[in-house]
């Protein structure tokens, strides 16, 4: 019998540690075939247990299940009816053996879950998102700012247009648009001096040249540049550049004319030019000769066109109606 019960308990321990490795190495789909594969285990364990001690105790063999006339609670009594202690007791220590592991099997389920079922982990942030979301707010917030400080501003364009419409009344004139592309003094000038009968030939440095008009800023470019070119001491102490390089933009490229090209057209075509602002404020370009009669306007702006300055050309009135 002693060998027996030591046999037994060596069984129950061997069996114990198999259960714990397998339910260790559960997983969260396989976890209920385990545990019902453990608990066949015990079962048969108890039963062949069971079986033995019938067997060497010379009673028949039993399912494992207690006779009616013995009380369910009470354990298995060998021959002698002393109750034996309970770490021999083979069999029916299963349901205590399970008792007193209750705990290590709640742990290696929860170790089997923490390793099959990963704990949810926040997603980390993208800060190159966040920076461009942060740049795109601030941008957006600057443009509603310089939205609403523009909503507070004049409106200089209007302005402007309403001051040179004054203008054209007090000195009896007529606006004509010129196109702002860069061209707009040499065409505006090109214009008016087709309509006081002078012609596109400069009186200094008279050059052939077609009446074309849509050619017309470019012959008047070229006279302003060989002006300025054949009275280098009168522009020269004006200019940034060496004057070569300066004429040559004058005559090849859509560079805007200024103060310099208004005085070189006006010495050159021998005619008084007078600029009109929206102030108020004639400027006149004298040519230096005593023709009195031979003048054009334009029309000065600095808001009305989105490009920056321009010049459109004016005619008189009077000189409409003849």
């Amino acid at each position: 019998m002693e060998e027996l019960q030591a046999r037994h308990r060596k069984e129950l321990r061997d069996l114990q540690s198999r259960i714990t490795q397998k339910k260790k190495s559960a997983t969260k789909k396989t976890r209920k075939g385990v545990n019902d594969e453990c608990a066949s285990l015990e079962r048969e364990l108890n039963e062949k247990h069971q079986a033995e001690l019938a067997q060497i105790n010379g009673a028949p063999a039993t399912d494992g299940s207690p006779d009616c006339d013995q009380d369910p609670d009470q354990d298995l009594l060998p021959p002698n009816d002393k109750p034996i202690d309970a770490e021999d007791i083979p069999t029916g220590s299963m349901s205590a053996l399970q008792i007193s592991n209750n705990g290590a099997e709640r742990s290696s389920d929860q170790y089997a879950t923490s390793q099959t079922v990963p704990p949810p982990h926040a997603k980390k942030p993208n800060r190159q998102k966040a920076r461009l979301a942060r740049r795109a707010a601030e941008q957006e917030a600057q443009a509603a700012q310089a939205a609403e400080e523009a909503s507070n501003l004049p409106n200089l364009r209007k302005q402007e247009q309403e001051a040179m419409e004054e203008q054209f009344k007090q000195h009896d004139l007529v606006e004509r648009e010129i196109r702002p592309d860069g061209h707009c003094l040499y065409s505006a000038v090109a214009s008016q001096l087709k309509d006081i009968g002078v012609g596109l030939s400069p009186a200094i440095n008279p050059v052939t040249v077609s009446e074309n008009t849509s050619e017309g800023y470019k012959l008047v470019r070229e006279a302003a540049a060989n002006f300025m070119k054949g009275h280098a001491d009168d522009f020269a102490p004006f200019l940034e550049e060496p004057l070569d390089e300066y004429v040559s933009k004058i005559k090849d490229t859509a560079v805007w004319g200024g103060q310099l090209e208004l005085q070189a057209i006006a010495r050159s075509y021998g005619v008084d030019i007078n600029v009109l602002q929206a102030t108020g404020r004639t400027e006149k370009v004298k040519s230096g000769l005593k023709t009195g009669e031979k003048q054009i306007w334009l029309a000065y702006y600095r808001h009305y066109f989105g490009l920056g300055e321009h010049y459109n050309a004016l005619r008189s009135k009077k000189a409409i109606s003849n």
